[in-house]
């Protein structure tokens, strides 16, 4: 099986904005941005996405908001920012390993989409 853009870039095969890093996960800046910030929170742990998520994955999945906490910290959004989470092509995920989007810096409408 072919290894995700994202495994290229935790591999660095490729390259990426790496923002941040830690053993459980990688944090880039996303190449389309659909917001003045827009970060992708990438699991370390190749998970197609999170409707194939299982018990085991708990720790890495609460890492995944953990860290997206940090970055908002660390970037000043206090309170204003979206986490997202695409599951299926129809839902929006284009890449086939789970990552978590963190959007600021513009309004957001309700409901998305």
């Amino acid at each position: 099986m072919e290894p995700t853009l994202f495994e290229k870039i935790i591999s660095r095969e490729i390259p990426a904005d790496i923002i941040y890093e830690d053993d459980k996960c990688i944090v880039i800046n996303d190449i389309a941005p659909q917001a003045p910030t827009h970060l992708l929170i990438i699991p370390k742990k190749a998970i197609k996405m999170i409707s194939k998520s299982d018990d085991s994955d708990a720790l890495v999945l609460g890492h995944l908001m953990l860290t997206a906490k940090k970055m908002a910290l660390q970037l000043g959004l206090d309170d204003t920012f979206r986490l997202v989470v695409n599951n299926g092509a129809k839902a929006g995920q284009s890449v086939f390993h789970l990552h978590v989007h963190l959007l600021s810096g513009r309004v957001f409408s309700w409901p998305p989409g």
